[in-house]
């Protein structure tokens, strides 16, 4: 994204997009609000007085640098938001993720920031976004001590290839029950399609939220991935309009579709370079195969399909080894 790109993007997205929340922490802060930046890309916006029934809502968007349609959503809504500043109801925490990545159009730098929110990063450690995960994880940890009980982190994702769900949102197990199901219901009100239930940690940040500080957590993926500035916003009006709701407090909307839930079958890991998938990068999510059908060989090792039929996210075989190459799920609901 080179400068005569920026210059001509409207300011709010441009501001975001370069993390720059000079205008936007100045509105709530002259509201009364306690205003922080604890580092670069990240904005925290909290009540003047500790209140615990206060939510905790953590939004991030741009983990993956190219993934630009959600920084243009959350760019207008925080806009809106910051000129009625008082209509804020949640104590919260605006994350810009991979500014590095954004600045130079690119998913990456040097690995998958997404990837990294884990205690052994394995052969990630000394990637370039490595600092960046321990500086999220640090400004999460502050953010979430002392909060109330709900507690939520949408991490606001696109997709890179075709869709059978264009929506669809990636939720951890481990969530207790009652926060889980109001995190599936304000997912269906943004029209989200599918759910896929997660039993174990991919080092995604979502995910480290949940375990690491109880908070409702998910991994939302808004359609396909776009140019920064070019994006089609109408694709987003359902979650943007739940996501303005729950940040004022207004009651719940009307969920228009209780998405479709899915099990996770299997993750399929790249062991080694000999890995190889009987399905590509161009395959579409949630793409059905029949049982006994072969997802992919690693060596000795063969993946097949052992339910009546799974369905295949995720395919990438051009992961590093030791990362997940793809995702099978199950319908359950």
């Amino acid at each position: 994204m080179s400068g005569a790109d920026n210059a001509a993007l409207p300011e709010a997205v441009r501001a975001l997009a370069e993390a720059d929340f000079g205008a936007v922490a100045q509105r709530f802060a002259e509201a009364g609000f306690k205003v922080s930046l604890p580092a670069a890309g990240i904005l925290t916006v909290k009540a003047d007085v500790a209140d615990a029934a206060r939510p905790a809502v953590l939004v991030s968007v741009g983990v993956h640098g190219d993934e630009t349609g959600p920084i243009e959503m959350v760019a207008w809504l925080i806009e809106a938001l910051s000129r009625t500043p008082r209509e804020l109801s949640v104590d919260l925490m605006l994350c810009v993720g991979n500014i590095d990545a954004i600045a130079q159009g690119k998913r990456f730098i040097d690995a998958d920031l997404n990837r990294m929110f884990r205690a052994e990063r394995g052969s990630l450690a000394s990637a370039f976004e490595a600092a960046r995960a321990d500086a999220l994880i640090a400004a999460t940890c502050a953010f979430f001590e002392g909060a109330g009980a709900q507690r939520w982190h949408l991490d606001l994702h696109t997709a890179i290839r075709p869709s059978h769900y264009p929506m669809f949102a990636i939720v951890p197990e481990i969530i207790a029950d009652a926060p889980r199901k109001l995190l599936i219901d304000w997912l269906g009100e943004a029209a989200i399609g599918a759910v896929i239930m997660n039993p174990k940690s991919v080092g995604t940040y979502s995910y480290y939220s949940s375990e690491h500080h109880g908070a409702a957590g998910s991994t939302v993926e808004l359609g396909r991935v776009g140019t920064l500035g070019q994006n089609d916003l109408s694709q987003f009006a359902d979650a943007s309009k739940a996501l303005d709701r729950l940040l004022r407090g207004q009651p719940a909307g009307r969920v228009k579709a209780a998405p479709h839930v899915f099990a996770t079958a299997r993750q399929v890991i790249k062991l080694s370079d000999a890995f190889s998938m009987s399905v590509g990068r161009e395959t579409w999510n949630f793409t059905p195969m029949k049982k006994g059908e072969v997802i992919a060989t690693d060596g000795d090792t063969v993946y097949k399909v052992e339910h009546d039929e799974e369905l295949v996210v995720f395919p990438n075989p051009d992961v590093r080894v030791g990362l997940r190459a793809g995702l099978m799920v199950t319908r359950i609901g």
